[in-house]
């Protein structure tokens, strides 16, 4: 594993020297799995097998989820990009299914040796030594963030703290009995802490807890979103990005996530699909993962909506301004203006007294609509649909209900309901 003092010259790399690098790890990633990867061997048979340059990168078929579903037959119903034989892994993980089909991935020794490193970046930013105690709110399932978290806390010399199998009261007081300084959970579960917390009359701000690490949805980069968590918990908040099948590729930043480009290649698509420079438009990440040869994903359409820039001296990783701010298949247009749920939430959550929210995506003969409802003690959707107007410059329609009302998540939040017919 690096240390630490070695990941911090990474920041300051020139962009040609980071491409450099890129090109020799990915040229090594491929002389290792091709043509044992069946998958990639017949998906790249029309290109070279060693780049001369990292531009050449552009011109190869990129890969999709669809394409690593499993295959027929498969008994364990792994995703189809693994390199080895199932009895060469050690690791055995599932995606959550929120796109309606679970993923399953296997990770080797070296790949999960490859999991920590990256996560040690993350650790990095949030500052994170030998000397705090970290809470994971996590209920421990087949998700692979919970595992990795675990492992990367435990090799850095952290006291780890698994909180799977109690209920949110449960966490708290483990939490506030062990005096953690870092939680790690999802965006909305540290808001829904904060909100048992209140009812049971617990005050977080005087806890040791300073930090928490939050991941598995957009919002823990979205500004209204990092303010209603930091003021309930009167702590920093980091956020992170990764993927089951992919790895975990993003890296806390106040302004939003870096790209772990030690680690992998970063790529955007405009919405129509075609190659473009991180500009600070919004785009589609595509990802090259160049340290898990037993499950290597080239060229990988994320789905994630981003804003990403370059950086302005030249050097160090291209930034995704407030993270990822949605995902493709849950953007919708209506009468012309892009629309995607974390935008709505910024406006929810700049609002202290709302609770709970919900979107429904619709179709209206032939255009797309959206209804946002809103746990509002007030009663009141006006101002609401105001802050959406002034915001976003579009009527939606806005729909209030008592507090307590709406579900609440302990992993990934599940609050766009997609109702518009499928083509």
């Amino acid at each position: 594993m690096w240390s630490q003092a070695r990941r911090k010259q990474f920041f300051h790399m020139d962009r040609q020297q980071l491409a450099q690098w890129q090109l020799e790890q990915l040229n090594r990633l491929l002389s290792q799995v091709l043509p044992q990867n069946r998958f990639y061997a017949q998906k790249l048979a029309s290109v070279p097998r060693r780049l001369s340059f990292l531009e050449e990168l552009s011109t190869w078929p990129t890969t999709t989820k669809e394409e690593l579903l499993p295959s027929e037959g498969d008994p364990l119903r792994l995703a189809r990009n693994h390199t080895w034989p199932p009895d060469r892994y050690v690791r055995f993980h599932q995606t959550s299914g929120s796109r309606g089909y679970p993923v399953r991935v296997l990770d080797t020794s070296e790949d999960w040796r490859w999991w920590v490193e990256a996560w040690q970046w993350v650790l990095d930013a949030a500052e994170v030594t030998a000397r705090d105690r970290a809470v994971l709110a996590f209920s421990f399932g087949p998700f692979v963030g919970f595992w990795s978290a675990f492992d990367a806390l435990v090799a850095r010399g952290v006291m780890t703290i698994p909180a799977g199998g109690l209920d949110t009261q449960g966490r708290l007081h483990l939490i506030r009995e062990t005096q953690a300084t870092l939680v790690l959970c999802t965006p909305s579960y540290a808001l829904r802490m904060a909100e048992v917390a209140r009812e049971q009359g617990l005050e977080l701000a005087p806890l040791p807890v300073r930090g928490l690490i939050v991941a598995g949805e957009p919002g823990g980069s979205v500004p209204e979103v990092r303010q209603r968590i930091q003021q309930a918990w009167g702590a920093e908040v980091y956020d992170h990005a990764g993927a089951t099948e992919l790895g975990p590729w993003g890296i806390p930043h106040p302004q939003g996530l870096l790209v772990n480009e030690m680690l992998f290649v970063a790529e955007f698509l405009d919405l129509q699909g075609r190659p473009t420079q991180p500009n600070g438009q919004l785009c589609q990440l595509v990802l090259t993962n160049l340290g898990r040869p037993g499950c290597p994903l080239i060229r990988y359409e994320t789905g994630d909506l981003v804003r990403p820039r370059l950086p302005e001296n030249g050097r160090g990783f291209v930034l995704l301004e407030q993270g990822v701010l949605g995902r493709c298949d849950d953007m919708v247009t209506v009468r012309g203006v892009n629309v995607y749920p974390s935008a709505l939430e910024a406006i929810v959550r700049s609002f202290a007294e709302l609770g709970e929210f919900r979107i429904r995506l619709f179709r209206q003969g032939e255009l797309d609509q959206v209804e946002l409802e809103v746990e509002d003690p007030r009663n009141d959707p006006r101002r609401i649909a105001r802050a959406v107007k002034d915001r976003l410059g579009l009527r939606i329609q806005v729909r209030t209900v008592p507090p307590g009302t709406l579900p609440r998540f302990e992993g990934k939040a599940q609050r766009l309901i997609d109702q518009r017919p499928r083509s």
